[in-house]
């Protein structure tokens, strides 16, 4: 037998160090070449770390939590290959976003969605304090050891005994629902469906959620936000939509507001560079982008993730509807790319129909904006001097008002409003 050391694979794109996810092997366990033993995440994405070899697993290095440095050691097997111990290399990135497949072991690959880790239960990391259900009660041992076995606080539990004793008769009306005789043959008050809770759930904060939080610490700190609200009367844009998705084949996924305001944005965006640009901190410079890679916030079983449509400003309403859609289903199956979660330009956030009136997001640092779409609703409003029912939709951004002042953000938007009015617009060239 010979011990076989792997160590944490150079990942790619200046990666000095991933974070310990989840471990599906454990000291003791025999694998199998190429089985998945862990799940580690950069600050770029999780990727699945497969087993270079066949053999016993002797040691493992890092708990869930963890970070571990490239070519630190990872896992030690013990395997019949030689008779030295064999040292498996850290292998190297390769280009576009992919990990180079060393000699020495496999190199991780994105993770399968089968595999990806659910946070944090998967790690073993929940935990909670459950509190004594008995406290202070007047109860016989075989009535406490009964309630113990179905979960029910003895404290909730009204007594008809002697000085409020549980009785035997207590604890099965309360186990039924029913209500007991009291001491004097009346009928004894009804258990509360109110009971007292105790305990607490510790969650280490690893993975995608400790990334999120990092990164919106960084972006609420380091960038002074300036929210702008604008009212859009989306009525004609409703009447657009319904009609299109009339006449779209059958089977055809409906077009919802989503690529309206994409194909907007492009346009707008063409008027006001300093909004669709990066903020390179290090360097001190400001990287204004000529196509429009539009970063689509999307709510995953992980957190939130930032799937990008690329150039946006090339497509046509149907190519953005199914882009939007495909990047988005990427995300929350766990199959989207590296470059797939990378590179957007500027961001728009939407929570659909639970989109309330106004929100303050947070803008996807290095970006300069982040376009907030709330709910549409129909209201009663003044045209014309008359009362008219409206479809009204809100849009709340957020700009680093370091790079935008607000009379530009304001102009953006007012030119955004002015193309979603009058939704035709957004399809002349001009």
């Amino acid at each position: 037998m010979t011990r076989y050391v792997f160590k944490m694979p150079d990942l790619g794109e200046g990666t000095v160090e991933a974070e310990v996810v989840a471990w599906h092997i454990k000291v003791g366990d025999m694998v199998q070449e190429d089985q998945v033993m862990a799940e580690v995440m950069t600050d770029k994405a999780a990727v699945e770390v497969p087993a270079p070899v066949s053999g016993k697993v002797v040691t493992i290095n890092g708990q869930p939590g963890d970070m571990v440095r490239v070519g630190s050691e990872l896992v030690v097997f013990e395997t019949a290959a030689a008779d030295d111990d064999v040292v498996a290399p850290a292998p190297s990135a390769a280009p576009a976003g992919e990990v180079k497949k060393p000699e020495a072991s496999p190199a991780p690959r994105a993770p399968s969605p089968a595999l990806r880790p659910t946070f944090p239960a998967q790690a073993g990391e929940l935990k909670s304090e459950a509190g004594d259900v008995t406290g202070r009660v007047k109860a016989s041992p075989a009535t406490r050891r009964k309630a113990r076995e179905a979960g029910i606080d003895l404290r909730q539990v009204p007594g008809s005994g002697p000085s409020g004793r549980i009785m035997p008769k207590d604890f099965e009306a309360a186990v039924s629902g029913a209500t007991p005789t009291g001491r004097n043959g009346g009928s004894a008050a009804a258990p509360s469906l109110l009971r007292q809770r105790t305990g607490v759930d510790e969650i280490k904060v690893i993975g995608v959620r400790r990334v999120i939080a990092q990164r919106m610490t960084d972006a609420a700190r380091t960038i002074p936000h300036f929210s702008y609200v604008e009212e859009i009367d989306v009525t004609e844009l409703e009447s657009l939509r319904v009609h299109l998705n009339s006449k779209a084949p059958k089977g055809t996924p409906s077009l919802t507001y989503l690529p309206f305001l994409a194909a907007a944005l492009a346009r707008v965006l063409e008027e006001f560079p300093q909004c669709n640009a990066h903020y390179d901190a290090e360097r001190n410079v400001l990287i204004r982008h000529h196509p429009v890679h539009l970063g689509v916030a999307t709510q995953t079983p992980d957190g939130l993730k930032v799937p990008v449509v690329r150039h946006a400003e090339a497509r046509t309403l149907w190519d953005l509807s199914d882009e939007i859609r495909r990047v988005s289903e990427a995300a929350k199956g766990g199959k989207a790319s590296r470059e797939e979660l990378s590179g957007s330009t500027i961001t728009i956030t939407s929570l659909g129909r639970m989109g309330g009136i106004v929100s303050t997001p947070i803008i996807n640092a290095p970006e300069m904006g982040i376009i907030g779409v709330n709910k549409a609703i129909d209201r009663p409003v003044v045209l014309d001097g008359a009362i008219a029912i409206r479809r009204i939709m809100n849009l709340s951004s957020s700009f680093d008002h370091r790079f935008v002042d607000g009379y530009d953000a304001a102009a953006m938007i007012l030119a955004l409003k002015d193309l979603l009015e009058h939704p035709a617009t957004i399809f002349i060239p001009g």
